[in-house]
This record gives structure tokens, sequence and C-alpha cells, in this order.
């Protein structure tokens, strides 16, 4: 069926972008041609940002976008630009920032308008078509700002300075923060981030905070280590009920595995549908390490079945995973994932009753008059109930839970939006390395190193470069890499080199980190910004410290840097490092739930990193003994012989042995012959 209206979007690849493609809106991408019209035509620019899997994204378009009296005002009065924040989040950031300033919240569809030299001087997020919910309507809301800009463009071009020099502000942190002759590095801090942790924790359901829940992966993290350190019990307790919280809950796909993004309510019950590739990546991380703390079965499980879903929906046949599931399909929200119990009766037969009872499933539905799949008692508790064994209970369950796949796979699927991102595919990686060596897995070990193969093919703008691009598809990789792009491949290649003792992964991300170090850092405070310094069709550059869904390119790149620094024997790169973590130092105690990754290398280095070297014949078998154990704040190579381009391996002779060396500082211990007597040395520090 020919489509009644088509826009310069059509020759996008962003499936986001696409969707707008034949919209009566006349679209622009970000681009020369729209910016320059903007300016010759003295119009106002509309910029509105959103990605595939946006839920009110969808709406504002069906509502406003493919109106076509609201795209004639549109198209009449402004340079409309459309753009995909997963793409483009250099301009997701500034402008983010900016409506933040404005309406004291944020979130998408963002909708921010700009001066026609792209300075913003109004915006929000999601508008009605008609004046609802508190909010202007969308029509009223171009009126007004057609009206004053014909009427009084000095007094909006003098907002738009005014919030230009107000981001440009807010983005001088580092020199006026902590002193870098303060030591952060105490006990004592690590004890009041804990605290200040713990008095958000929500003790009954697990997670921080109030409804809507994030997973915040990075505290969680932060907890377990910090119990490792100091044997803190409730920080352990608090971490293991947050995840098991979540692979109990609706926020978790019980039958086809994976995560959503977040709940809408305490309990985790109703997730925001969407399923992204970094989340499920970064719980990867933290299942694996309760694993390895607890030995828990159903970590696992979780662990295998989120991989399986990531390799069955968001793996590309090229190479590389996609970025996310919508959460729609058909126009409705979790359609895709939620039951009526007659439809799970009818499918089950006799094994329906104990499996509604073991998740949840109700006649009158747990959410919205529909089920969504979670359990409220643990298996243990259930099989005492029903005299039945914890064995057979979990036969009978996979048993139903494999046809509900089988039977949701007839639906139609919410809508995959099959970008290939760089920082996010390097986050699968890392958490596939983490699984590889929780489980010793070979499959999930080549599996990342050939998404890194596929990395360092498709997404080098050549082979003697290691200038990176940000998004590939369809043979086309475009957009110059971000700081979070390189930061999230180097730490990628840390966690190979560990679980596959090739040092050539240690060498490319000696590379990049020099590459890195040369494009993105501020001599001045030595943080990164957040675009390389040739980009220049941005206002502005941003530097990101914060660690929110995703962690921050800067803490990421100061954990790169401590653990290469080691490596190398680079004085500089821990200089660095040292440097932005001090300054941040009094806001990682204060805030750490919004520094996690920070508050978590602050622990690290408080308590001492350990060098773990393993030289001789068995290295390979005692390298994959020692990566079960949960030992944060190591730093390891193992290698056949000693190797004298790197400082740890240098002078490290086993002769007929295999022996493992605990060093700090390049000071080692004297050798021991197996892991247990390792992990006894390391306990006696």
């Amino acid at each position: 069926m020919p489509h009644q209206f088509t826009n310069r979007l059509i020759n996008e690849n962003s499936p986001y972008l696409l969707q707008h493609a034949h919209n009566p809106v006349d679209w622009y991408a970000w681009g020369d041609e729209a910016l320059q019209k903007a300016k010759i035509e003295n119009k106002l620019i509309l910029v509105s940002i959103g990605y595939a899997a946006c839920h009110w994204c969808h709406v504002m378009e069906k509502e406003s976008f493919e109106n076509e009296t609201v795209a004639k005002q549109m198209n009449e009065n402004f340079i409309n630009i459309k753009i995909d924040r997963e793409e483009r989040p250099d301009l997701d950031h500034i402008y983010m920032d900016a409506v933040q300033a404005i309406t004291g919240s944020g979130g998408w569809p963002l909708n921010v308008f700009l001066t026609p030299d792209c300075k913003p001087f109004y915006g929000g997020t999601y508008f009605p078509p008609v004046k609802a919910f508190n909010r202007t309507s969308w029509t009223d809301v171009l009126t007004a700002l057609t009206l004053a800009w014909n009427e009084r463009k000095d007094e909006i071009e003098s907002q738009a300075e005014n919030m230009i020099a107000h981001l440009q502000k807010s983005n001088n942190f580092g020199q006026t923060l902590s002193s870098s002759n303060d030591n952060i590095f105490t006990k004592e801090n690590c004890e009041n981030i804990t605290e200040n942790i713990l008095k958000q924790a929500d003790t009954e359901w697990g997670g921080f905070g109030k409804a809507p829940k994030f997973p915040q992966t990075f505290t969680i993290q932060y907890l377990l280590e910090y119990h490792y350190y100091t044997g803190h019990k409730e920080s352990l307790q608090q971490a293991l009920l947050s995840i098991d919280k979540m692979i109990e809950g609706g926020i978790y796909d019980h039958a086809g595995g994976g995560f959503a993004r977040y709940s809408t309510d305490r309990e985790w019950l109703a997730p925001h549908f969407e399923k992204m590739l970094y989340d499920n990546a970064l719980l990867l991380n933290v299942i694996c390490d309760a694993f390895k703390i607890t030995n828990d079965k159903k970590y696992e499980q979780a662990i295998r079945k989120t991989i399986a879903f990531v390799q069955r929906e968001l793996m590309d046949s090229e190479g590389g995973f996609y970025s996310a599931l919508d959460a729609d399909s058909e126009g409705v929200e979790g359609k895709f994932y939620v039951w009526d119990k007659t439809e799970i009766e009818t499918l089950l037969k006799e094994d329906a009753k104990i499996f509604c009872e073991f998740y949840d499933v109700i006649d009158k539905g747990n959410w919205e008059g529909k089920n969504i799949l979670r359990i409220l008692k643990s298996a243990e508790n259930f099989t005492a109930e029903k005299n039945i064994t914890e064995s057979k209970l979990e036969i009978i369950l996979n048993h139903c839970l494999e046809k509900l796949l089988e039977e949701r796979s007839k639906r139609v699927r919410p809508i995959t939006d099959d970008k290939i991102l760089l920082g996010w595919n390097s986050l699968m990686i890392t958490a596939l390395c983490k699984a590889a060596a929780a489980l010793n897995e070979e499959e999930y070990k080549n599996l990342a190193e050939k998404t890194m193969r596929f990395i360092l093919e498709k997404f080098r703008e050549n082979k003697f470069s290691f200038q990176l691009f940000h998004t590939y598809k369809q043979g086309i990789a475009k957009y110059p890499a971000f700081l979070d792009d390189y930061a999230y491949t180097i730490q990628a290649c840390i966690q190979l080199q560990e679980i596959t003792s090739d040092t050539a992964y240690l060498d490319t991300a000696k590379e990049i980190t020099r590459f890195v170090i040369e494009n993105f850092m501020d001599e001045e405070t030595n943080f990164f910004y957040f675009t390389n310094k040739n980009q220049n069709d941005i206002i502005l550059r941003k530097k990101e410290v914060y660690d929110g869904a995703t962690p921050s390119g800067n803490s990421v790149m100061a954990e790169n840097l401590f653990y290469l620094s080691i490596v190398f024997n680079n004085s500089q790169w821990y200089n660095i490092a040292q440097k932005i973590t001090t300054s941040l130092g009094t806001a990682i105690v204060r805030y750490p739930t919004s520094f996690g990754v920070w508050a978590s290398l602050l622990l690290k280095n408080t308590f001492g990193i350990n060098e773990v070297v393993i030289v001789g014949n068995n290295f390979y078998g005692l390298r994959n003994e020692l990566l079960k154990q949960y030992l944060p704040g190591k730093i390891l190579q193992s290698a056949l012989n000693e190797n004298s381009n790197f400082p740890m391996l240098n002078g490290k002779n086993a002769a007929n042995e295999t022996l493992i060396f605990l060093c700090k500082q390049y000071t080692c211990k004297t050798p021991v012959f197996n892991i247990e007597a390792l992990v006894k040395q390391i306990k006696e520090e």
C-alpha cells in the first residue's frame, strides 16, 4: 500500500527515524541541510528526540505528528528535526540538560526549541494534542512560540544566550570540587557510602528508592564488593534481595529470558516492557557476581536464559547485537508478554493449576486485566506447601514455560531496533566474559571474542587507526564514536584478556586509550569530554560523570586507567585516574547511587588492588578455576612463560611447575600452587 507522505527520513537507517518517514511533518535528520535552512529562512528549529522502543514517543507521533493539520503548522513555522537519541547521544545530552534546566524534569520524547543558531530556549517532553494532565497542548505551544519569535525575537535570543551560559557553567566541574591533595581513599568514606546507599534501600522488595524502580546495578555491585572487603552482612542481604526480587518479578521475562528496562511499581511486577541490550548486559554482570558468591542455581539459570534471549532475539547474523525490542506490539504496550488465565489453561491443561499458582496468574489478572508472570513464593516454600519435590516442580515449570514461549512466538512481535551500537556491544562483551568466567562456559567466551572481532572489523575507520564509529547497520558504520563507546571497548578488551590470556587484547586497549587521551581529555581537569575534539556540529562539548542507566564514560575510563597503569607500569595514566576520582570524592560519598562505578573504584583502591599472575604448563586450568572465584579488585595475567613486555609477567619463571603469584605494585609473595592457597593469601592481606 503506497504511503500518502514521505519525508527525508526515508533515507536514514535508524529504525526510529524510519518510523517517522511517512509523517506529514517535513522532518529532517540533524545535519547541514536543516541547520543552514533555519539560518537562511530565520526560522526556529524544533528538535524532537526519542528512540525506537519509546512508548510515549509512539503516542505523540500518533496524536500529533501523523495529524495533517498539526504537521502544516509545524512545517510553516519551524525547521523540524528528528533525532534518534541512541545514534546521537551527544545532542541528546546537551538538549536534555537544557530541558531539565527549563522544566525541572526530562525524559522522552524530548522536544526542544532552538534559535536558528541551535541555542535552546524552551522545551519539554510529551505534549498532548489537547490540554491535559496539567500539560499545555502541542498546538498551543507551537502557536505561542511562533508568536513570540515574530514579536519578541530579542527576548528569545537573550533566553537562549542565558541557557548556553548555564550549560557551560554546569560543565565546568573538576576545578572546584575536592582538592587533589585530599585522600578520599579511606575506609571511613567507604563506610559512609554504604550508609548513604542503605538509607535508600527497600528492604522488603529490594532495589532503592520508590517507584518507578530501575535496576541500579552499579549500586548492587558496590554492596557486593563492600561485603567482600568488610563482611558487612546488610550489604550482601540488600544486594541479593534486589537481584532476587528482579529475577522473581515481572521485569524479568520468565518465558523468554531477559529483563525489561525498569519497573513502574515498587514490587517489580509491571515493567516498562522495552528490552534494552545494555540493561541485560549490566544485569548479567551482577548476577554473575551473585552466582560466584552463593553458587545458587537460580542465578545460573537467569544468566543462561538471559544470554539465550540475547542470542535468539538480538544477535545479528553478520555479528554483533541489536539495540532493543520495543515495548509495544499491535499498538499496545506489553501485549506480546501478558496472558489471560484461560489462555494458559487451554495451553497447559493439567499443569495449568500448579503453574498459575506459582506464577501469580489469576482470573481477573494481576495487571490491567491481564497477567504478568511473577514469583511471589520461593520454590522451597511452594513445594513444601504442595508436597512435591523441587526437582519435579522445576521439570513441570520448564515444560510449561517452553509451551508458553512457543505459543508467544506466534504473536505479532514488538519491533526490533536493529542498529548495532559500539558501546552497548562492548558492554555485552564484558557481560559474556563475566558469564564465561563464572560458569566456565566456553561458548560464552567464544561469542565474546567473535563479537570483538566484529567490532574491530566493522567499526574502525581503517585498519591503521583506532578511530571508531558509533553505530553500524547493513554494512554502513556512521557517526564518530563517543567517549562511552571507547571506554566500554577498552573495558571489554581488559575482560577478554583475563578469560583468554591473549595479551593482544591489552595491546589493543593500550592503543585505544592513547587515542582517547589525545582526542577527548580536557588537559586542565583531566576529565574526558563526551565528544571527539574534531567534532564540530554541537554547541558545546559536555563532560558526563554521572553513572545512570549506563556507566559514565569518565568513570569507566578512570577504572581502565587504574588497571592499565599497572599492566603497563604507566604512572601518568595512574595519576589521571587518581586526579579525576579524587576531584569527585565528596560527590561520590554523598550521592553514591548517582556515582556507583566511581564508588566501586574508590572502594577497590582503598582496600588495594591484587595483581595475580599464573605461569606454567597448567595456567589454563588454574586460570579457569580462579575465574570462578569472587575476587573484586584483581588484575589477572596468565601465561605459559614469562613475558618481558608486561611488568607483571616479567621474570616470572615456573620451570616445570605452574606457579601462582600474588603481588602488589610488582612486589610478590611466595608463589603458591593452587587457588585455595591463593585465596588464603589474599584474605591474610
